[in-house]
């Protein structure tokens, strides 16, 4: 293996501590020890203006979601709805809160870190659901905490990719809300992917494929759904007229090659599509400023797509209203 320096040196620090894999614990331990595991490497919380916590209303309840903003005037800012990451099982607007506030940032976007029910306790669709309510909630509601929700773009880590992608697909098979770009940090994309990627990634110290298959337990309770679109985005019968996408993937990811599969086919299908692969890079590791510098790398390059396709249009000019000046 070619790993990144620093991703050898955390495998020995995490061996010499004897970290067990997260399946190998119960879900509230596994809970617990995500967490940590974030806090302990998203390195130190970088400052914002203000961070809200809130509420939107789920389909079974009122569900969490914590604002971001970068700035203190009172200019309406582009949005970006992020699902965490997490297998669908673990995970909190708690564990992305150090990607919030970097892509807050260095966006300039109004960030809301959208909570959403996990499994095993509420399996798919629960996750879905509540994702494609947190966006219709924010594109008419983001201006109550100074947002423009005429500018919403959707983002997320593994599972949150996956649920990025997946809300963008409804939208666009559902009439909205428009979504402005999609950004996919390694996101699962089919649930009977039989890759390379997949066989090869078998390291106990990182996320592997016994990871993804613990994971994808929980979420379905009918494996038949995993041929489903809103479970599985690269089986969907077509991609035409999706947002603009980044897909981030990492060299050592069992999740490499349904993510850049799924980045292939979005720019087969005409979707303006960047794929950008992470050399050395582990799952997870975008989450991981505070131990692997080419977080911060990914990070600044997200940030970079999310404001090419938020920004402002152009003031229109029509033929009728332009004033000529005399030469």
């Amino acid at each position: 293996m070619s790993l990144h320096p620093q991703v050898a040196a955390l495998r020995a620090r995490l061996l010499a501590a004897g970290t067990r894999p997260l399946y190998a614990l119960g879900i509230e331990e596994a809970r617990a020890a995500d967490l940590a595991a974030a806090r302990a490497s998203g390195g130190e919380p970088e400052p914002v203006r203000a961070v809200v916590d809130g509420e939107f209303p789920g389909p079974a309840g009122s569900l969490p979601v914590r604002f971001y903003r970068p700035r203190a005037d009172d200019t309406p800012l582009p949005v970006l709805c992020y699902f965490y990451g997490g297998g669908w099982t673990l995970g909190s607007i708690d564990t992305c809160d150090a990607i919030c506030r970097r892509l807050a940032n260095a966006t300039g976007c109004l960030v809301a870190a959208a909570g959403y029910r996990l499994a095993p306790e509420n399996p798919y669709p629960a996750a879905v659901e509540d994702c494609r309510a947190a966006v219709r909630w924010l594109s008419g509601h983001a201006h109550l905490h100074g947002g423009d929700g005429s500018r919403l773009a959707v983002g997320g880590d593994s599972a949150g990719g996956n649920l990025a992608a997946v809300v963008s697909l409804h939208a666009r098979d559902h009439d909205g809300p428009p979504i402005a770009a999609q950004l996919l940090v390694y996101p699962n994309t089919d649930y009977l992917a039989d890759t390379e990627s997949r066989r090869e990634n078998s390291d106990e110290v990182f996320f592997n494929h016994r990871s993804v298959d613990w994971y994808w337990r929980h979420y379905l309770t009918d494996p038949a759904h995993g041929r489903e679109p809103y479970v599985s985005p690269l089986r969907a019968p077509s991609l035409r007229g999706l947002p603009p996408a980044l897909v981030i993937t990492a060299e050592y990811d069992p999740l490499r090659d349904e993510g850049e599969s799924y980045a292939e086919r979005l720019a087969a299908e005409g979707v303006d599509t960047r794929l950008s692969r992470y050399d050395g890079m582990i799952h997870g590791f975008f989450a991981m400023r505070g131990v692997l510098d080419p977080a911060s790398d990914a990070l600044d390059e997200a940030a970079a797509f999310l404001r090419a396709h938020l920004a402002p249009p152009p003031p229109r000019t029509d033929a009728a209203d332009a004033t000529e000046v005399p030469a």
